[in-house]
């Protein structure tokens, strides 16, 4: 097939993008070429050993956790598009009328209060919700530390038409561009200078996470376990169950270097062995916590390019077949030796993807503690939730159908709605519960309703 990686360097180039996101880009592109997949088969892994994995209750809180060795650093360049949001997902209000980032705020600004330490709070961007976040953070003065960044640019890669493998020419630019996938991190944190930032001010712990996780919180015992093991790269996974199938999973090779492998990384034919979560039980939380002196030296090594597995995600664009080149900043646990997993429970894992998670976590299913911490609310957790799509896919119609309040799910175990329902005041949902629609009824309204 005809190499068009001239013409993908030089659109990249007229759009500003550094040489350092060029080469990453041609160096996928290439892989592309050869016939790569970004496929991991089960052939050439295998569950990961226990000694791999270290549960949360059996580490061993040390005195003296360097608190003030810390960044925290949140991935914020997500726009809820699925949800038919146009902003940053962060500005969506979560719990009352605080939004994600009121959260991540005072979750840190309590934090530094509390342990009196200045430890900073860093986002990365996309070129989408930067302008708006950073408007928003404006209002909390004592955020951004001195001599440090609030934040730093994710960078983009051009879409690839399956048929030739040649740029896609949109009428509408902003449709020619993807995401590198939040990967792309570690490769942006060194180009943009943040990283020798970090290291000069003496920093040498990252703890990254999503912004739409509020469970994603600074855990001193993990800080300490992590730092006194010396390990370089630890990730939080949580056990997989049910209806985690479809995601990704922790892994190992044969040689017992854990990795991680995506759902798009999976042949198709290998789908029902990737879904089976006895045989691998463990999900990554996208909690990662990185030593930012191992970073520094593995980039050095690579020329500043994480060798990070390529995901080639096949979308399509107004009848046009395309690829995404894609890397996930987790897959960076197969590039450290030593490598480690920590075995968490789901109050660290509370990511809002679709309206079905945000449901939930506005519900009495979780709690905000004093210290502004997003956990389940007296039960081990979540309930789980499905929506029919043609009433309650996008925010604007969650917020119609439940216009006078949200449902008490604190005794939910499940809920199911395949009808357009209304919800009133007052309405309680009970075990597992399921509405459908009945005849020919196009709707109804509950209120002051129990339902078991």
């Amino acid at each position: 097939m005809q190499n068009h990686l001239s013409e993908f360097i030089e659109i990249m180039q007229n759009a500003g993008l550094n040489d350092l996101t060029i080469q990453s880009f041609s160096d996928y592109y290439y892989k592309i070429l050869d016939g790569v997949s970004g496929k991991l088969s089960e052939n050439e892994i295998e569950p990961p050993a226990e000694d791999n994995i270290v549960t949360y209750e059996n580490l061993h809180s040390e005195p003296g956790t360097p608190l003030d060795k810390l960044v925290v650093i949140k991935l914020n360049g997500g726009l809820g598009t699925s949800m038919g949001l146009k902003k940053a997902k962060t500005l969506l209000k979560v719990k009352g009328e605080w939004n994600f980032l009121d959260i991540i705020v005072r979750q840190i600004l309590e934090l530094r209060d509390a342990s009196e330490t200045d430890i900073p709070l860093i986002f990365m961007h996309s070129f989408n919700t930067r302008q708006d976040s950073l408007e928003y953070l404006s209002r909390y003065s004592g955020l951004a530390l001195p001599n440090l960044p609030l934040d730093f640019m994710q960078n983009k890669f051009p879409k690839i038409r399956q048929e030739d493998l040649a740029p896609l020419h949109n009428e509408n630019d902003d449709l020619n561009w993807n995401p590198p996938g939040h990967g792309e991190i570690y490769s942006v944190l060194s180009s943009s200078g943040v990283l020798d930032t970090l290291l000069e001010n003496g920093y040498e712990y990252a703890f990254l996470s999503n912004s739409d996780n509020l469970g994603a919180v600074v855990d001193k015992k993990i800080l300490g376990y992590f730092a006194e093991r010396k390990i370089p790269f630890l990730m939080e996974v949580c056990r997989r169950s049910h209806v985690d199938k479809k995601g990704g999973h922790l892994a190992q090779t044969h040689s017992g270097q854990l990795i991680l492998r995506e759902s798009a990384q999976c042949p198709e034919s290998e789908i029902e062995a990737f879904q089976n979560v006895e045989k691998y039980g463990y999900f990554n939380t996208n909690n990662l916590w990185v030593n930012l002196k191992a970073l520094k030296q593995k980039l050095f090594e690579t020329n500043n390019l994480m060798p990070l597995q390529m995901i080639l995600n096949g979308k399509e664009v107004n009848g046009t077949n395309v690829y995404q080149v894609e890397s996930a900043m987790g897959a960076a646990i197969s590039v450290f030796k030593g490598s480690k997993a920590v075995l968490v429970s789901r109050d660290r894992f509370a990511p809002v993807k679709k309206t079905t998670d945000l449901l939930g976590i506005w519900s009495d299913a979780y709690k905000l503690t004093d210290d502004y911490r997003l956990i389940l609310n007296g039960r081990s957790k979540p309930p789980k939730i499905g929506l029919d799509d043609r009433y309650y896919k996008t925010i604007d119609q969650l917020r119609e159908h439940f216009e006078y309040g949200i449902p008490s799910l604190r005794r939910c175990n499940s809920l199911e709605i395949k009808a357009n329902v209304y919800f009133g005041k007052g309405v309680q949902i009970i075990g597992n519960v399921k509405i459908c629609q009945d005849g020919d009824l196009e709707y109804c309204t509950l209120e002051n309703t129990e339902l078991k």
